[in-house]
């Protein structure tokens, strides 16, 4: 009997001291795991955040990469925009050269005809030349020649009686060389231009020419009709009177004067503007 108790009071003191061991052992568990638990919550922490830079790293760089693609999108716009142009501006060129071309081509064509027009001229230069070297000799009639026009001044004393319209025999003598030579042209207009000098005229024959101006106009026609009559074709002549303006020498003296009462046979090219630009 004395032994079974000994058994057990061995048995209670054994699990006494077994139950204090497990006790310590399980603190020391517990700390453990809490101590693990809180280094893998502050890991978990350090992943979420290291996660949440890597995610705001993606979204700067797919923020760069839609900014970029719309860059290039409006580098291949504007590319295509320059292409256009460029295509419009080498049609424009090509057109350009084209026209450029053809306008050479017309030049030359001008030119050639120009100067086969100036050469004809000279012919009309020479000829009249020729047939009137004795009154140019006596300084009666000047004949000059640029380029495509010529011009035959005529003093006053070798066509007309002072204050008269009417053609002297010696005048229409002159003229008639002058018909002669004209007839061959008929690639110019002949424009026949009355001038006198600054001097009045006179009480006498006011009621017939009130002034310069229908004394020279007068005169010109005269000659006109002369040429007409004589042959040349009446659709290249025509005829004005300039009055005493336009002079080619100085109203004060009887020289300058004798100079300025004038009949000139111009010849300048068909070309409506040109003339206009020669009747101003």
């Amino acid at each position: 009997m004395r032994n079974t108790r000994l058994f057990v009071l061995f048995l209670a003191v054994g699990l006494l001291l077994s139950g204090c061991v497990a006790q310590s052992k399980y603190r020391d568990l517990e700390a453990k795991a809490s101590a693990e638990r809180s280094s893998l919550e502050s890991d978990i922490l350090a992943l979420k955040s290291q996660v949440d830079g890597q995610r705001q790293e993606v979204a700067r760089r797919e923020a760069q990469i839609a900014s970029l693609t719309k860059q290039t999108t409006d580098l291949e716009k504007q590319t295509a925009d320059l292409e256009a142009r460029k295509a419009a501006l080498e049609s424009q060129v090509a057109e350009i050269n084209d026209r450029l071309a053809e306008t050479e081509k017309r030049a030359a064509e001008t030119t050639k005809e120009k100067d086969a027009e100036i050469a004809r001229l000279k012919g009309t230069y020479d000829s009249l030349v020729k047939d009137l070297q004795g009154e140019i000799s006596k300084g009666q009639i000047k004949v000059t020649q640029i380029r495509d026009k010529l011009s035959v001044q005529l003093v006053e004393k070798i066509l007309f009686d002072s204050g008269k319209a009417e053609i002297k025999p010696e005048g229409k003598e002159v003229l008639s060389k002058v018909g002669k030579v004209l007839l061959g042209v008929t690639d110019k207009q002949i424009r026949i231009e009355g001038y006198t000098d600054s001097v009045p005229i006179s009480a006498a024959l006011r009621q017939r020419f009130p002034t310069n101006w229908e004394l020279s106009a007068q005169r010109a026609t005269t000659v006109l009709r002369f040429l007409e009559t004589a042959g040349v074709d009446g659709k290249n002549l025509a005829a004005v009177g300039y009055g005493p303006f336009k002079p080619v020498a100085s109203n004060d003296t009887l020289e300058g004067r004798a100079e300025n009462r004038r009949i000139e046979i111009a010849l300048t090219p068909l070309d409506v503007q040109e003339v206009l630009k020669e009747l101003r």
